[in-house]
């Protein structure tokens, strides 16, 4: 299959390309380095000729709530538009686990919106919704930072590897459209705290994690389930555990 990965050169795309590629696809990412910018339109038309499936997974620029809103508004309307013109079999595009129960955040308003600009579009597609990366969970800490302490909502989190969730993006990628949403996750569910403070004893940062339930993040409010598949939820389950990343990365 040919499969262009939007967004092909960030450490989503980067390890996507590597996953389908040693599967034995033709992978070409694309992003404004490459020639292609979704926001513009420009490069999309070319990329897509005799493609079977695209996987978006590029990222805003900046997080400001009318630069992101505009960024993947006119990005998934211009990709869809090319896609639908190129006759793609499979829309895949990467979104978050709890986009839709953070109203509070600009970012995760943004991803509500390209979500059903895509739902909307006439085309085959699958939403792959991730929890944070292990890779993130650094400038998470830092956004929790007061004074010399790290103060945390009381709520639950299931990080994931980004190389699980490329593998997880793979696999849906020369699969069958879901036209719906799947959840991927990481193997552990515990708290922000615990995971938090985990990650700053393995690299030796010694400030006091504590919880109060008036920390928000990044800008809005969580309840405990808020950022975690539901209970019961067929979620897929990356198999790289917090400690054995910790170890590598």
């Amino acid at each position: 299959m040919k499969i262009v990965v939007i967004g092909g050169s960030g450490l989503i795309g980067r390890h996507l390309t590597a996953e389908l590629e040693r599967a034995g696809h033709e992978a070409v990412p694309a992003s404004p380095s490459t020639g292609v910018d979704a926001v513009t339109g420009d490069g999309l038309a070319e990329v897509l000729v005799g493609a079977d499936a695209v996987v978006d997974v590029a990222n805003a620029p900046s997080f400001e709530d009318a630069a992101v809103l505009d960024f993947f508004e006119r990005s998934s309307r211009n990709l869809l538009t090319a896609g639908r013109q190129a006759g793609l079999k499979h829309h895949v595009a990467l979104s978050i686990v709890g986009t839709d129960r953070l109203d509070g955040n600009g970012y995760f308003r943004a991803k509500v919106a390209q979500e059903r600009r895509i739902a909307a579009s006439g085309l085959p597609y699958t939403i792959v919704r991730a929890t944070q990366f292990f890779e993130f969970i650094a400038t998470i800490t830092e956004a929790f930072a007061v004074g010399d302490r790290i103060v945390v909502p009381d709520a639950d989190f299931q990080p994931i590897a980004a190389t699980d969730v490329a593998a997880a993006l793979a696999a849906v990628a020369v699969g069958a459209p879901a036209d719906g949403k799947i959840d991927v996750a990481g193997p552990e569910r515990s708290s922000f705290r615990a995971f938090i403070a985990r990650r700053m004893a393995a690299v030796g940062d010694g400030r006091a994690v504590t919880v109060d339930n008036a920390a928000r993040y990044f800008g809005a409010p969580l309840a405990r389930g808020s950022l975690v598949p539901d209970d019961g939820a067929a979620a897929r389950l990356g198999g790289t555990r917090f400690e054995t990343w910790i170890a590598t990365a």
